[in-house]
């Protein structure tokens, strides 16, 4: 696919009120790699090649073991995720795709189990920015395969 517009280049000033939940989220209290597993896990549910390439890559560089990143997409019959990670993937899927227009009180009930209010909060906002990036990459056909990790941590400093 022919990449449409290049956002990181004609629209970095219009990127930057995401980056600012990127820097938030890199001070957070919720784990570095849970952030990077949910992030891989909701561009897989968009379809995000861009994204995807890039989480599994940080993930990697990381030290994420290899079977969790491709057994993500079964999370719910894998028995080598917590259930704080567990809580949070089905926190995440539920905020991505508003099923019947709501996020049902079994599924916030099972992740305020796991999670503050305050890393309640942090969990939305990954959620949001990563479906952010995922739209913008998909509508644009954003070429994947050549991110480096770490590529855009200073965004996020």
């Amino acid at each position: 696919m022919k990449q449409r517009i290049n956002f990181y280049e004609k629209g970095f000033q219009a990127l930057t009120p995401l980056f600012g939940f990127g820097k938030y989220l890199s001070k957070c209290r919720i784990e570095r790699n849970l952030l990077h597993l949910i992030e891989f896990r909701i561009s897989q549910i968009n379809g995000c090649a861009y994204c995807l390439d890039m989480h599994s890559k940080d993930l990697r560089a990381e030290g994420e073991a290899e079977q969790r990143i491709y057994m993500l997409d079964a999370w719910k019959e894998a028995s080598i995720y917590t259930a704080r990670e567990k809580a949070a993937f089905r926190w995440a899927e539920a905020v991505t795709l508003l099923k019947d227009k709501e996020v049902s009180d079994e599924v916030y009930d099972e992740a305020v189990s796991q999670f503050s209010d305050e890393e309640m909060i942090d969990l939305t906002i990954a959620v949001l920015a990563i479906n952010c990036y995922n739209r913008l990459n998909v509508a644009f056909r954003t070429p994947a395969g050549d991110y480096q990790p770490g590529q855009h941590a200073a965004l996020n400093s």
